[in-house]
């Protein structure tokens, strides 16, 4: 089994590997990507991930671990295994406020269509995953990570079938860092 992580860029799939980390789980990244002021706390990738449509050949060591898979690419995703795809939801304005930051081009792209872009892209992607055998889902809300932090600890243990330190996973948790808010 391996435990997806996915969302929409800048949704919070990084706090989520941070939790599973926290709380024991393994996780597969390189830290080749470096923290920065946008993820002060890394972004805990895995570098073959953006490859993944042409080169699946590193999914085994996935095996057991958690990885974090863009939504974009969870298409690519080569039967054979069994996922559990933990996928982050989070306010679409909050999501494209802190990609024009973090790509500092605010203007430049037309967030209209970008926004129906994404949205079309989630309904898209949910339908897929629902008919893929091997594939479960459970949706998590970001805003849940950082209110209710424990309670949604709990069912992403339960989720991935895994003894985790709730504690942990909680305390991983860091309300300063939630900087795009819904205006």
């Amino acid at each position: 089994m391996i435990a997806i992580v996915s969302g929409l860029p800048r949704s919070g799939t990084s706090l989520m590997m941070q939790m599973l980390q926290a709380g024991g789980h393994p996780i597969l990244c390189d830290d080749q990507r470096a923290a920065d002021e946008h993820n002060p706390r890394g972004y805990l990738e895995y570098d073959k991930v953006r490859r993944l449509r042409s080169d699946n050949t590193w999914l085994a060591e996935a095996d057991g671990k958690a990885v974090k898979v863009v939504s974009l690419l969870l298409y690519h995703l080569p039967a054979g295994f069994e996922y559990r795809i933990l996928f982050v939801r989070r306010d679409l304005d909050e999501v494209m406020r802190s990609q024009e930051r973090m790509l500092a081009t605010r203007g430049t792209a037309d967030g209209a269509e970008m926004r129906v872009h994404f949205e079309r892209h989630l309904q898209s992607v949910k339908e897929w995953i629902g008919r893929q055998p091997t594939m479960h889902i459970h949706e998590v809300n970001y805003t849940d990570l950082l209110d209710q932090a424990e309670t949604s600890a709990r069912a992403v243990a339960a989720f991935l079938g895994r003894e985790l330190d709730i504690d942990r996973m909680t305390a991983a948790v860091d309300r300063n860092l939630y900087r795009q808010r819904k205006a």
